[in-house]
């Protein structure tokens, strides 16, 4: 018996732009600097790369555990509170060593004065609530 011929599928073309979206990453040289600046000495690039992969691993789980918090309370925006918290859960912050003396201790003044109230003259407090 004779079987019908089928004309034969013809795949459709593949758009040139058709890439999977990437997930953002930490940049290499902001990434190396601050290994280098804690470190304090040179590294080679395997070891950079293990230490690429744990810090994007060390990420992921981070934004997976703010995402969490987050939906079991109910909101859809994390809030500092989020992050105290974790911190918290990790052994960062403790009631010896607050959140705002590690903020001290680490971030340049710039980002000290956005995230630390404080009182000014005219009874202001900046940044507002």
């Amino acid at each position: 018996p004779l079987k019908l011929l089928q004309p034969k599928k013809v795949p459709k073309s593949l758009r040139t732009s058709q890439k999977k979206p990437r997930e953002p990453q930490v940049p290499r040289n902001f990434l190396k600097g601050i290994f280098r600046h804690f470190a304090k000495m040179p590294i080679t690039r395997d070891a950079f790369q293990i230490v690429e992969k744990c810090s994007e691993r060390y990420f992921k789980q981070l934004s997976n555990d703010l995402e969490a918090y987050t939906h079991h309370a109910g909101r859809k925006t994390v809030e500092a509170a989020d992050l105290e918290v974790l911190m918290r859960r990790q052994g960062l912050v403790t009631d010896k060593m607050p959140l705002t003396v590690l903020i001290e201790r680490y971030l340049p003044l710039e980002y000290r004065r956005l995230l630390i109230p404080v009182a000014v003259s005219g009874n202001k407090v900046i940044p507002c609530k």
